[in-house]
């Protein structure tokens, strides 16, 4: 979490592409030093965008090496330009990094789990899928691709789960139905998803509709992925005749604390709803990123997490802060 990080120097050691669209670096500590971390945990890095240093995070992928980080990125044309700033970076590089947090809280005591990816959010579900085998707990995974040639880490999910990883290619017509998935499952199962916005909002409802409780779905979010493209927007600030350009490589929240007026904020990841803030007026339309509010409060539009969500147009908001007050 934000106020606990810890932020060291790593070396990137290797770099492989496991798809033609995903990277993986392998990050070896300067200090010599890997920090112990649960299964679904993630790392933040200092990556340069624009010539700037930005803040990005990565979930770990499961490592045999205990002396390394592994981290896998896609590159994505629509995004804000982490992963193109990752993908310049050359083997022996140095790149600042936090300690690695989970924001997964997972009930290791359960009997029955189900796991499901949808493209790059193979990534977390890797370590929590090695976890449960070695609590020879068996659980299946359920694996949602555009393409075959999409699914990363797939010889080492299938030496590691056999017949118990599914993989849902769109391209061979096979496509991953959660009603049917969530239906079959026992009662007391727990389901852990990590994936794109869409896919995420669609669990939700599946699992609702499935009469589940609704703290047995965990999830990991995508903190760029959105229902909108990502394209630059303005900000207005109530009563203080302010205008800002959150361009597309940076985050509202960014924009906002670069300007002074300060936002708390905490995940960084639309999940924990600390920096969430006032919407007065939208002349556009919302994208609402993050996986704090409901679906409810999303369509009502009376807040928004600066941190990952977004706007086409122009959003008026009130963030609270006051300068006289300092």
């Amino acid at each position: 979490m934000r106020f606990a990080e810890q932020w060291s120097w790593c070396t990137v050691d290797a770099i492989c592409d496991v798809t033609p669209t995903i990277r993986e670096f392998r990050l070896r500590p300067e200090n010599g030093h890997v920090v112990p971390y649960p299964a679904g945990s993630h790392i933040s890095v200092t990556v340069l965008i624009d010539g700037q240093p930005a803040r990005r995070s990565y979930s770990l992928v499961e490592n045999s090496d205990a002396g390394t980080y592994r981290i896998a990125v896609r590159l994505a044309p629509d995004s804000r330009g982490g992963s193109r700033g990752m993908w310049k970076l050359k083997a022996g590089a140095r790149i600042e990094t936090s300690n690695p947090t989970s924001l997964l809280e997972i009930d290791w005591t359960r009997k029955n789990y189900c796991l499901i990816a949808g493209g790059i959010g193979i990534t977390p579900i890797t370590g929590i899928a090695a976890a449960l085998r070695r609590r020879n707990i068996d659980a299946p995974l359920h694996y949602a691709v555009k393409s075959h040639g999409d699914a990363a880490y797939l010889d080492e999910l299938t030496a590691l789960l056999g017949d118990q990883l599914t993989v849902h290619a769109s391209d061979r017509g096979a496509r991953l139905n959660l009603d049917a998935t969530f239906h079959a499952l026992p009662r007391d199962a727990i389901a852990v998803i990590c994936g794109p916005m869409r896919m995420l909002e669609a669990a939700r409802r599946a699992w609702n509709d499935a009469g589940r409780a609704p703290a047995d779905l965990r999830f990991e979010t995508f903190g760029s992925s959105g229902l909108m493209p990502t394209a630059e927007f303005r900000v207005r600030l109530k009563d203080t005749g302010t205008e800002l350009v959150v361009p597309q490589n940076s985050s509202m929240l960014d924009a906002l604390n670069g300007a002074g007026f300060e936002v708390i904020s905490d995940c960084q990841r639309g999940e924990c709803g600390v920096c969430a803030v006032d919407i007065v007026a939208v002349e556009g339309e919302i994208d609402h990123r993050d996986v704090f509010f409901s679906d409810q409060q999303k369509r009502e539009n009376r807040k928004i997490c600066p941190c990952v969500s977004r706007a086409i147009g122009v959003v008026t908001i009130d963030t609270l802060y006051r300068a006289e007050a300092f």
